[in-house]
């Protein structure tokens, strides 16, 4: 079992800044990617940030500038430093992770997320 327990969201003002974090727990062999995505209401799920465990990063074009996505491979923790944010940013944020679970004599695929963390944007 994998859990995702995400943290960080809440109510800020247009122009203001959060940052997420996520934190991947349990039989965890190795991670290929972790990143976050976003729902807001009426709306299908889309990424925001990924990175990998090399650290190469991609962004929607939506948030380029203004979110940064980092992680720390050691605590399985991935982080999003979201700046200038807009009304529009306003959605459920879910943290996401890829790779391989279990152990090496009982592996199988990860694609596990969070609950979601909620972040509200005013203008």
């Amino acid at each position: 079992q994998v859990q995702l327990v995400e943290s960080g969201g809440g109510l800020v003002q247009a122009g203001g800044s959060l940052r997420l974090s996520c934190v991947a727990s349990g039989t965890i062999f190795s991670i290929n990617d972790m990143g976050w995505y976003r729902q807001a209401p009426g709306k299908q799920r889309e990424l925001v940030a990924d990175i990998t465990s090399g650290g190469s990063t991609k962004y929607a074009d939506s948030v380029k500038g203004r979110f940064t996505i980092s992680g720390d491979n050691a605590k399985n923790t991935v982080y999003l430093q979201m700046n200038s944010l807009k009304p529009e940013d306003t959605a459920v944020y879910y943290c996401n992770v890829h790779g391989v679970g279990g152990t090496i004599f009982k592996a199988y695929g990860l694609d596990a997320w969070g609950q979601g963390t909620l972040v509200t944007v005013s203008s």
